[in-house]
C-alpha cells in the first residue's frame, strides 16, 4: 500500500491540495482561489466548471511539486464547505453552485418560523431551517425560480462535487448531510417526512447515495487520471464537512474535546457521544461512525478581515508581504482600552438574522488603521464568544480548545481569542487542517489507522499555547456587553436597511 494520503479542501474560496506522509508531514501543496458572483443582493455563487478545472490543475500541481509516484498515494479524501446547493443536472453534468455565503431565502426562512416549521424539523434533523443551509435553498428554487429547480438531477455539498468528478459516483456521507439539515439524524438516514417538513417530500430521488466518512465513494477513473495525474483506480473515501475535517486535523478526536475554526465562518464546536446536549443549539453533524459533533456556527469570521484586506490594504505593502501579518502587526501595537472602537462582524448576516450588517462604532479623531483592525480582530472573537456561550447554556463543557481556520496563522489574533473566550487556546502545526482531516479519513477508509482517534495521534502535533490574560478579563467582558446591546439597538435598523434594498429579481443559475 502507498505511503502516502491525499486531502482536498473545497471551501468558498479556495481549493487546495496537499500530499501528506503517514506521520501528518505535509509534502506538498497547492492552492488555486476561485471567484464567487452575486448577480443579485444576497446571492452568492461560483461556476462549477471554474470549480473542477481549478480541482484538477491543483492535484496535478501537488503532485509534480512531490516529487512521489502516483501510485505512492494510498487514499485520497476531500473536505469541502458545508451547506450551500451544489447541483448536477438530469444528465449528471455540473449545473449550479450556490455557496454557503448566500442569503437569499432569509424571508423563506422567516416564513417558516412563523408557521413552526423548525419545530417540526429540529427534532428529527437537530436543526431548524437557515437561509444558507442546502434544503432551505432548494426549496426556495422550487418556489421562486422553478424552472432551474426542474434541471437539478443530484443534490450536493461542495466536496461531493469535487469526489464525482474524481469517481463519478453520485454519493455524499454522513457528516455533510447530518450538517445540512438532511438526515434523522439518530437513525443517519434520509428522512421523508424531514423532507416534506421542507416542502420537498417529492425530492427524494434528488439525494445521492449516502455512506459514512471513511466508506470508500468510488475509484479515480481513467479520465481523470489523464487529466491530473493521478493513478487510475486510487481509492477515494466519501469524505468530510469541512468544519469536522478541520477539527480532527488539529487533533480534535475525542469526546468532550473543543474545537474552534476562525475561517470564512465563524465555527464553535465540542465533540458528544450521541446527537443531543441538555438544551437546544445551532446543529449536529456526525464525526465518527458513533459520534457527533455539537456545532455554533455563523457566517461571521475571518472574511472579515480578508474583506478588510481586499478592499482597503491590497497594495500598500511590499511584494511578497503578507497584508493579513500586517494588519495583525499594526493591531498588536494598540494597548487595548476603554473607548476603542467596536465592530459587528455581519457582513453576510448574523445567524438568526439575514438582515444583520457590519459596522464600527464609537470611532473617534484619534482612533487609528491599528484600532480599526484591532476592533475586527475582537469583533470577530466577540462573535465566536456568543456561540460557545450557547453551546454551554445547552450543556457543552469545556476548559480548553484547538483554533484552527485563516485566523490561528496569526501570531497574535489567538491571544485576543483566548482573552475574549477566557480558556487556553491551541494551535497545531499544520496550516491545511481541513485538509489534513480528510487525508486522515482516507487512511481510515484503507486501513492504516484504526479510526479517527488513532489517525489524529499520528498525523497531528501542537505547535503553539495561548493562555487568557487576566487582567484583560474585565476589560473584554465589558466590551462584549457593549457589542450584544449595540447589536440589539441595531436590528430594527438593519431590517430597514434591507427593505430598502432592490428585489432579487436575478436568475439563480
Amino acid at each position: 500500500m502507498g505511503e502516502y494520503l491525499l486531502g482536498l479542501d473545497a471551501g468558498n474560496t479556495v481549493i487546495k491540495a496537499v500530499i501528506f506522509d503517514r506521520t501528518g508531514r505535509e509534502v506538498a501543496y497547492a492552492g488555486e482561489e476561485g471567484h464567487s458572483r452575486m448577480p443579485c443582493p444576497g446571492h452568492v455563487e461560483r461556476d462549477l466548471g471554474e470549480l473542477w478545472a481549478n480541482a484538477k490543475r491543483v492535484i496535478r500541481t501537488c503532485l509534480d511539486r512531490s516529487g512521489i509516484a502516483a501510485a505512492d498515494i494510498a487514499a485520497i479524501g476531500c473536505a469541502g464547505h458545508g451547506n450551500g446547493l451544489y447541483a448536477l443536472d438530469r444528465n449528471g453534468e455540473p449545473f449550479l453552485g450556490i455557496q454557503s455565503l448566500d442569503t437569499r431565502a432569509t424571508g423563506l426562512v422567516e416564513e417558516w418560523a412563523a408557521e413552526g416549521v423548525g419545530d417540526r424539523t429540529y427534532p428529527i434533523a437537530r436543526q431548524r431551517p437557515w437561509p444558507s443551509q442546502t434544503p432551505t435553498l432548494l426549496a426556495w428554487l422550487k418556489r421562486h425560480r422553478p424552472e432551474i429547480f426542474q434541471r437539478i438531477g443530484t443534490v450536493f455539498c461542495s466536496k461531493d462535487f469535487v469526489v464525482n468528478r474524481l469517481t463519478g459516483e453520485r454519493v455524499s456521507e454522513m457528516s455533510d448531510m447530518s450538517g445540512a439539515g438532511l438526515l434523522d439524524l439518530a437513525a443517519r438516514l434520509y428522512d421523508r417526512t424531514l423532507m416534506e417538513a421542507y416542502g420537498l417530500g417529492d425530492c427524494m430521488d434528488l439525494l445521492p447515495r449516502l455512506i459514512e466518512s471513511a466508506d470508500t465513494a468510488g475509484k479515480v477513473t481513467e479520465e481523470v487520471a489523464a487529466e491530473t495525474g493521478l493513478a487510475a483506480g486510487t481509492p477515494v473515501v466519501g469524505g468530510l464537512f469541512d468544519v469536522v475535517a478541520s477539527a480532527l486535523g488539529s487533533g480534535v478526536s475525542r469526546t468532550g474535546s473543543a474545537s474552534i475554526i476562525a475561517g470564512t465562518w465563524s465555527i464553535n464546536q465540542v465533540i458528544i457521544d450521541g446527537p443531543d446536549l441538555g438544551g437546544p443549539f445551532f446543529m449536529s453533524s456526525t464525526f465518527d461512525r458513533r459520534r457527533y459533533m455539537a456545532m455554533e456556527n455563523s457566517a461571521t469570521s475571518a472574511a472579515n478581515l480578508e474583506w478588510l484586506v481586499r478592499e482597503f490594504f491590497y497594495g500598500e505593502y511590499a511584494e511578497g508581504a503578507s497584508p493579513f501579518d500586517a494588519c495583525c502587526a499594526l493591531a498588536a501595537e494598540i494597548q487595548p482600552a476603554a473607548d476603542d472602537p467596536l465592530y459587528h462582524p455581519y457582513l453576510y448576516g448574523a445567524q438568526q438574522d439575514g438582515h444583520a450588517r457590519a459596522g464600527f462604532y464609537g470611532i473617534a479623531g484619534w482612533h487609528t488603521k491599528g484600532h480599526m483592525i484591532r476592533a475586527l480582530l475582537e469583533g470577530v472573537a466577540f462573535g465566536h464568544r456568543q456561540h460557545v456561550e450557547t453551546l454551554r447554556r445547552a450543556g457543552a463543557t469545556f476548559d480548553q480548545a484547538v483554533l484552527s481556520g485563516g485566523g490561528s496563522r496569526s501570531r497574535f489574533w489567538p491571544q485576543i481569542f483566548a482573552d475574549v473566550l477566557g480558556v487556553p487556546v491551541s494551535v497545531a502545526i499544520s496550516r491545511e487542517t481541513g485538509a489534513l482531516g480528510a487525508a486522515i479519513a482516507a487512511g481510515t477508509g484503507v486501513g492504516l489507522f484504526a479510526d479517527f482517534t488513532e489517525g489524529a495521534d499520528a498525523m497531528v502535533r501542537i505547535d503553539r499555547h495561548y493562555r487568557p490574560n487576566a487582567a484583560l478579563a474585565a476589560h473584554y467582558d465589558r466590551r462584549y456587553a457593549l457589542y450584544n446591546d449595540i447589536a440589539e439597538a441595531m436590528a430594527p435598523l438593519w431590517r430597514r436597511l434591507s427593505a430598502a434594498e432592490p428585489t432579487a429579481t436575478g436568475a439563480a443559475a
